[in-house]
């Protein structure tokens, strides 16, 4: 049997375990930052990349002098998603400035449809480049309910750019496609 006092000496000669390697988990914080920093820098750079192949794009129409007189059809406050090449829900455009996320303030008249983005490019679409809309569900990245998301397919340049809104009360959508549907037919006849 082992006495008292010869435990005390098996405890003091004992020495406890590391309990952190300060030195290993400072490496691997610093390696992990620089990593995000990398990842962050390669997503601005295909950004700005994507930017350059789009430059070719017409600069947007600005609203014009006269827009505020006229009697607006219907308007529409929500969040404007992305736009993207018609028909190419995946294929956004950042040109521009038609790739910033931002709320949206949209006004349709039968001069055209006003978009006022607060802290992202305002542009304005003429009733006669309005080629119709559409409820979706998806468009560039953005996945919604079924139904959940205004589509309006404008002409721009030599292509058809799709641009994706969301209203803050989704029952307004129908009356949006309905509206521009009812628009787009009027200036086709009137073009002929």
């Amino acid at each position: 049997m082992r006495t008292l006092p010869h435990l005390y000496q098996l405890a003091a000669e004992q020495k406890s375990a590391e309990v952190t390697d300060w030195s290993a988990r400072i490496s691997w914080v610093i390696g992990l930052a620089v990593f995000v920093a990398l990842v962050y820098w390669l997503m601005r750079q295909g950004w700005k990349w994507r930017g350059r192949l789009q430059s070719g794009l017409p600069e947007l129409a600005t609203t014009p002098e006269d827009f505020a007189d006229r009697t607006p059809l219907l308007t529409l406050t929500g969040r404007y998603h992305a736009s993207t090449t018609s028909e190419q829900w995946l294929d956004r455009i950042v040109a521009h400035g038609l790739g910033t996320r931002s709320r949206v303030e949209l006004t349709l008249t039968d001069q055209g449809l006003d978009v006022v983005r607060p802290g992202a490019a305002d542009f304005f679409v003429p009733a006669d480049r309005l080629r119709g809309a559409r409820l979706d569900r998806a468009l560039a990245g953005k996945v919604l309910p079924e139904g959940g998301l205004l589509v309006i397919t404008w002409a721009h340049g030599d292509g058809l750019i799709d641009s994706g809104f969301r209203s803050d009360h989704a029952a307004e959508h129908q009356a949006w496609v309905d509206a521009i549907t009812h628009l787009t037919s009027t200036t086709e006849g009137t073009a002929r």
